[in-house]
């Protein structure tokens, strides 16, 4: 992190009024969106003028900057938290894993996250400072920690378990479906599960379906 993203002379003061603002922008990008959140809108939503706002990110992208680095921290925090918590007695590990994995992409930090990816397919700047948040998640927080969670070991197998399940989830929460959307889901889910078990050599399941 340089001097962009926490400045030199930067206070206390001066640190929690960053942090409402990047709060107020994850929120937002969670809410309505990368390009509907405006900086005045956010700078509204932090309860800051626009000349406030500007001390404190002068240009779209520096907040954006500071923002990825805000987002990509807490969603490191509640994975960290889903990752140190242990299956109720007699759940398989990785059903564990699937379900805290399910829950963590309906977080607010999760939601943000997805919505600048999606954001950064059309927009150039938003795609290069994205990709370093992503490669750290995808290395760092997933492939070791969703590893551990599900209780796989590291050859490809296992790797192909994992992502499997971490694709298909994510998939899942992005897509929109329109009629019995809660018993598909929970088809969809329970349909991962035994994937990721059968990958895993867990157990004697077979057949994807019941």
């Amino acid at each position: 992190m340089d001097a962009r993203t926490y400045p030199a002379k930067a206070t206390p003061k001066s640190l929690r009024t960053r942090a409402r603002i990047l709060d107020a922008a994850m929120r937002l990008f969670a809410e309505i969106g990368y390009h509907a959140a405006t900086n005045a809108m956010i700078a509204d939503a932090a309860h800051l003028t626009r000349g406030a706002m500007l001390y404190h990110f002068a240009t779209r992208e520096e907040l954006v900057e500071a923002a990825i680095a805000h987002i990509e921290l807490a969603r490191a925090r509640l994975f960290e938290k889903a990752a140190s918590s242990t299956p109720a007695p007699g759940v398989d590990a990785s059903d564990h894993a699937i379900d805290a994995y399910w829950a963590l992409l309906h977080e607010i930090p999760f939601v943000a996250f997805g919505e600048l990816e999606a954001a950064a397919r059309t927009d150039p700047m938003l795609r290069e400072r994205l990709a370093s948040a992503q490669s750290a998640f995808d290395h760092a927080q997933v492939g070791d920690r969703f590893g551990a969670m599900v209780q796989a070991g590291a050859d490809p197998r296992f790797q192909t378990s994992r992502d499997l399940g971490r694709f298909l989830l994510e998939g899942l929460a992005k897509g929109a479906m329109t009629y019995d959307e809660e018993a598909r889901r929970e088809r969809l889910l329970r349909v991962v599960k035994r994937a990721v078990r059968m990958l895993n050599r867990k157990g004697d399941v077979h057949e994807l379906l019941d």
